[in-house]
């Protein structure tokens, strides 16, 4: 059908695209302004406005100022965060650019969307993203148009329709015209794969939660402050007195770090996958990786090589060999060539003969399971031996010789009636069987799906050491031992999702592989969905995570990037929980111990700013991996932070009490404390972000070098006395001595309890 119609030259095409620019709307430059705002309206910038607003009304106006650098340090950080995570996404998503089957001088190529002009020539088919409004010419489609419409209803269309960029091909194929690009599209921009906004994933929903228990000690701890200072004869003026002590008790458990942490660590790694083959669609999908514990992987181009051949021809018709397998030719898709189509045409180029064409063609569905053409007066079908047999009802005693065990079996129908079967035989990936003992080794389950029989499944699962039953997807029922599965066959792809949401009923968080337009619910629905390399558009659009490369290496690339954000969370979970329960309770039990509070407010201010900063480096610290998938015990991490905090603050109630006993004053304790508290903060984040003693492994070059900032920058606004009372070098030198004996005590009880986390 193709001959009827013409492309335009490259010569034509090039003019237009000179002359109209490229098939894209740039998009809307980020308002750095706009997003600083947007920082300054949400939960914790109400409780740092509110605490402003407290301070200004009591006249605190030194307190105040601090509170407000906090308050805009955070809206620009926040900030500037989201603009690098955007940057990133940007970048990765031009790499992520729809390709078109588009005839140029004659000839179908394939080439990036963005190089689309009007008048085009195109072969679109299910599966596909429109990049451009387009005028159908030839063909029966059905397009999902919700993202111009909103609407989920399915739409028809046929010869001289109107399709729309942004919309997707769910039925059918054809032929079109480009009409309109970029801009002058209907929905006035291309094809975006990125979900700019994706839900949280699991580990972000989890470490919220932190915030809310913090807050909960935080009013248990303010209660008792507030009930012990009555008991202590305090009246309402102590009471507010007391207030800008306990809005910063306030504050400090505000995640002012949490945002940028995530984005710096999720981005960071979304950038060096990138530089490694995997391109991120959706960054919870990089948090999930490291929870994964299940996975269900296509065995064509991903277990085996994306190459298939003819192994074995036999001919059942009266026709010659030469004739039945150039009209078997004539049913392969000549527009957008699949595995076994490319399989089949090498095997008849490599007799000597030629390709056919038909002018009356459709291509192979998965309703149908079979392409037709009609070619020198016969009608010819192509496809599955399943579906075949049902329409020529001898099929089945004509292939009682054939070993349907040897590979993939591809039969053809001429007139209806078999005329032979084509055995394929996909060659198992060099780096299958060490990239699967490493999924293994991690304590990833992997399971092989394939629509060939159960036979062949076997057979491949033997090459590549997948141990257990294989079984077809008929015997596989809620009674099938999962720890005995190997793999399943007879897969088709409408049995993807009910699979997915069978292995995640179970328990399982599941990561899954997929290539078609059948698996894009597949893909949604796992908690880790990967498009490989030859994935149609919807696919990858639905999957979190899309190849550049075959086979199963980079996913255990995906693995490695899961478990370094999960540790640096963790690391910085532990050190949040810790760093705020030490502080409240040491202010707290310094108040009804000293019936003082053993701390400046200007001190509690500096305190919180040089913690976040610190906290924000986490994001791109050095992780060690872990050769089993996470689990996220709240319970566990909450115990371990706060065994911490409690050593911590016993030492330093220790310390304050020998301070008060031997004659210090008050403004010198408040400013020992202060550093005590810091180096603290940043011994924590040391002990908590390796399982060997803090002192055996260092940070990351930007985290150590953030510390040593904060310490330098807390010596000198100690030594000089910079809005605190100045102490002496002797003081100082007494506070770090008791600091770091803490440290090695506390890493000496901590050791045998992280190696074990």
């Amino acid at each position: 059908m193709s001959e009827r119609f013409h492309g335009l030259t490259q010569a034509e095409a090039d003019k237009l695209l000179k002359k109209n620019g490229l098939n894209e709307v740039p998009e809307p430059k980020f308002n750095f302004f706009k997003e600083f705002l947007s920082k300054l309206w949400n939960l914790s910038a109400w409780i740092l406005e509110a605490a402003l607003l407290l301070e200004c009304i009591l006249g605190k106006w030194i307190q105040s100022l601090f509170v407000l650098l906090m308050l805009l340090f955070a809206a620009w950080n926040g900030a500037s965060k989201k603009k690098q995570s955007r940057r990133v996404l940007n970048n990765i998503s031009h790499k992520l650019t729809p390709t078109v089957s588009v005839e140029r001088d004659g000839k179908w190529t394939t080439i990036d969307s963005k190089y689309l002009v009007v008048g085009d020539l195109i072969s679109i088919q299910a599966g596909d993203v429109l990049s451009a409004d387009t005028k159908i010419i030839s063909g029966q489609l059905s397009f999902d148009e919700s993202s111009i419409t909103g609407e989920a209803k399915t739409v028809k269309k046929s010869v001289n329709d109107e399709a729309y960029a942004g919309t997707t091909v769910m039925e059918g194929s054809g032929l079109a015209v480009v009409t309109a690009t970029g801009a002058d599209s209907r929905s006035g921009k291309t094809i975006n794969l990125i979900n700019k906004s994706a839900a949280p994933g699991h580990l972000q929903q989890l470490l919220t939660k932190i915030i809310y228990y913090l807050c909960i000690l935080d009013g248990i701890l303010t209660l008792v402050i507030i009930i012990a200072s009555f008991f202590k004869g305090g009246n309402l003026n102590t009471l507010v007195n007391m207030l800008p002590f306990l809005a910063m008790m306030f504050i400090a458990s505000i995640p002012v770090a949490m945002p940028s942490t995530f984005a710096l660590s999720n981005s960071f790694e979304a950038t060096r996958l990138s530089k490694q083959g995997v391109l991120t669609s959706d960054l919870t999908g990089i948090q999930d990786a490291a929870n994964l514990n299940l996975i269900l992987l296509d065995k064509t181009g991903t277990i085996t090589e994306n190459k298939t051949a003819v192994a074995h021809w036999t001919n059942f018709s009266n026709l010659n060999n030469d004739q039945v397998l150039e009209f078997a030719s004539a049913a392969t898709d000549q527009r957008n060539k699949k595995i076994i189509d490319t399989a089949i045409d090498d095997y008849v180029t490599a007799k000597g003969l030629p390709i056919k064409t038909s002018n009356d063609f459709t291509p192979f569905t998965s309703a149908t399971g079979y392409s037709m053409a009609d070619i020198d007066g016969h009608n010819v079908k192509l496809g599955s031996f399943k579906q075949l047999s049902l329409i020529d009802e001898d099929a089945n005693q004509k292939v009682q010789d054939v070993d349907f065990g040897a590979g993939r079996s591809v039969a053809l129908l001429i007139d209806n009636k078999l005329a032979g079967v084509f055995i394929l035989q996909d060659k198992v990936r060099k780096d299958s069987k060490a990239a699967l003992a490493e999924l293994k080794k991690r304590g990833v389950r992997p399971i092989m799906l394939t629509g060939d029989n159960q036979r062949t499944a076997a057979s491949v699962a033997k090459q590549v050491d997948l141990k257990g039953n294989v079984i077809s997807i008929h015997d596989f029922n809620e009674n099938t031992d999962i720890t005995k599965l190997a793999g399943i066959a007879d897969v088709l792809p409408e049995d993807k999702l009910r699979m997915v949401k069978f292995f995640q009923k179970k328990g399982y968080i599941v990561g899954m592989t997929g290539d078609g337009v059948n698996d894009s619910p597949a893909l949604k629905q796992a908690e880790v969905g990967i498009a490989v390399s030859n994935a149609a558009d919807v696919a990858k659009r639905s999957g979190k995570m899309v190849l550049l490369n075959d086979g199963l290496t980079s996913i255990v690339k995906i693995l490695d990037a899961g478990h370094r954000v999960y540790q640096r969370m963790t690391t910085w979970s532990l050190t949040k929980l810790a760093r705020t329960a030490e502080l409240t309770m040491l202010l707290t039990f310094g108040y009804l111990f000293f019936n003082y509070i053993p701390m400046a407010l200007n001190a509690m201010v500096i305190y919180t700013i040089m913690n976040d900063m610190v906290t924000m480096m986490i994001g791109t610290d050095r992780t060690h991996i872990t050769y089993k998938p996470e689990n996220w015990n709240m319970a566990k991490l909450a115990k371990i932070a706060f065994s911490l905090a409690a050593g911590w603050t016993v030492i330093g109630i220790g310390f304050i009490y020998y301070l008060n006993t031997h004659d210090w004053g008050h403004g010198t304790i408040s400013t020992m404390v202060y550093v005590y508290l810091v180096l603290s903060a940043m011994l924590i984040v040391l002990i908590t972000r390796t399982k060997k003693y803090f002192w055996q492994d260092h940070p990351a070059k930007l985290v150590g070098m953030v510390q040593i900032a904060d310490v330098l920058l807390t010596f000198i606004l100690a030594l000089f006395g910079l809005a605190m009372t100045q102490i002496s070098w002797a003081n100082l030198l007494i506070t770090v001595i008791i600091a770091l004996a803490a440290a090695i005590i506390i890493d000496l009880f901590y050791q045998p309890i992280m190696k074990n986390r």
